[in-house]
């Protein structure tokens, strides 16, 4: 079975990251864009992020550039944008294609194990997936879905399995 642990990513620095380094962790997947009108989440995802963390939670952020080019910056400037406008310290990866033949095998990977309404395909920026600690995806929401709704289900799959 194919879990979050089997990928890896290059981080926004460059170097290839492990997935795995998030194993026995709840993740949150995101693909973000810096000019969407959605760009605002990026502040409620750091607040899911800090209030979380100390229990097993982490944000993944994936910058994507395929809808609408809301995403042209380089990898310096995204970083710097996150961490300027909206305090970002969760881990952001380098920029990804989240659909099509060149979608990085993680969104692949997410969007076959829980398609949407385009069925195996990302509508648009701020998808997010929430990953157990088992590293299985246990739900997906749609740009609308506001982080802070999402506080419930990431709660209970915190307390589905403590780290002891």
């Amino acid at each position: 079975m194919t879990t979050l642990a089997d990928f890896t990513a290059s981080t926004l620095a460059g170097d290839e990251q492990p997935l795995a380094a998030y194993a026995g962790q709840v993740v949150l997947v995101v693909n973000t864009a810096s000019q969407c009108g959605f760009t605002p989440q990026l502040a409620g995802l750091q607040e899911l992020h800090q209030t979380y963390a100390d229990r097993g939670f982490t944000v993944l952020g994936f910058p994507c550039n395929q809808f609408g080019g809301q995403e042209p910056g380089s990898a310096e400037e995204i970083g710097a944008f996150c961490q300027r406008n909206y305090g970002v310290d969760f881990p952001m990866f380098a920029k990804v294609d989240v659909n099509g033949k060149a979608a990085h095998p993680l969104f692949r990977w997410l969007t076959h194990e829980r398609p949407g309404r385009l069925g195996r395909k990302i509508r648009w920026n701020f998808t997010k997936f929430l990953v157990d600690r088992d590293g299985t995806v246990l739900a997906r929401y749609g740009s609308t879905t506001s982080p802070a709704s999402i506080a419930p289900r990431i709660e209970a799959a915190l307390a589905e399995h403590r780290l002891d």
